[in-house]
């Protein structure tokens, strides 16, 4: 039987992060580096995926390199495939950490029903969903060559339940329907994908709940009375989930929805 160090080493593996720049996509890009893959950080500003890429390489034995793409642009997806597999010598793991949000600010993205519009709608399915899809189809092939290639989406809580509106009262916050209706859709789309691209890739979802980033202290306070935990997640909550669902921890799991949200959804 295989010691657990053995299935948990990635060494000799590549992975490519999106929203690699962001915070949840740091927690990935450490827990890889840290288990002794090579990254690719894949995020919108060139400055900020260098920026990241030499965090990571002040890990010791850390390799990344920057990638920067638009991935509300679909040839900016296919050619930054083309050089994270040029780059890296090949994909074995792919962690979609990218997200959008919006801003309170973005005119037509959060707000009553009525005045969310179809252009926001499109962008966060654009960068949530569609580029999901792009770039597990761009790099399939790499990634099932060994065959034991991996993907992970992150979604989110509200992919899974309706966002409760009334923690939100009195502060600035909001979301959206496109949020929640993208997640809901990454859900599925990890479905498809392990049913098609088994049994060399394996495919799988890390849904996390709140994450704690400055928020209101009313907002705070409702949410955590809201989980059983009694807090909100940090992103090192995540680095576990990532190593286990790209590590061979896993290598009998795919199609599922790993949920780290102090139980959240349980209620």
């Amino acid at each position: 039987m295989k010691r657990l160090s053995t299935l948990m080493d990635l060494a000799g593996r590549q992975a490519v992060i999106t929203g690699g720049a962001g915070h949840i996509g740091l927690a990935a890009g450490e827990a890889l580096v840290e288990a002794g893959a090579s990254v690719a950080v894949l995020d919108l500003a060139s400055e900020s995926c260098t920026r990241r890429a030499e965090q990571l390489n002040g890990i010791r034995g850390g390799a990344a390199v920057p990638l920067p793409c638009d991935l509300k642009d679909v040839s900016q997806i296919r050619e930054s495939a083309a050089r994270a597999l040029d780059q890296l010598g090949g994909v074995d793991v792919l962690i979609h950490c990218a997200g959008y949000v919006g801003t309170t600010d973005r005119e037509g993205w959060v707000g009553p029903l009525a005045e969310q519009s179809v252009e926001a709608w499109d962008e966060a399915m654009r960068v949530n969903l569609t580029s999901a899809f792009l770039l597990t189809q761009s790099l399939a092939d790499s990634l099932g060559r060994t065959g034991r290639g991996s993907v992970v989406f992150v979604s989110s809580t509200q992919g899974l339940v309706a966002p409760d509106h009334a923690i939100y009262e009195g502060t600035e916050m909001s979301t959206a329907a496109a949020y929640g209706a993208s997640k809901a859709g990454l859900n599925q789309l990890a479905r498809y994908l392990a049913s098609v691209l088994a049994p060399a890739v394996r495919v799988n979802v890390v849904s996390p709940g709140g994450i704690e980033r400055g928020q209101p202290e009313n907002f705070r306070e409702r949410y955590e009375k809201g989980t059983p935990l009694v807090r909100m997640g940090k992103e090192e909550d995540l680095k576990g989930a990532f190593l286990y669902l790209a590590s061979d921890l896993s290598s009998y799991v795919t199609g599922q929805n790993l949920v780290v949200d102090g139980g959240w959804t349980l209620w």
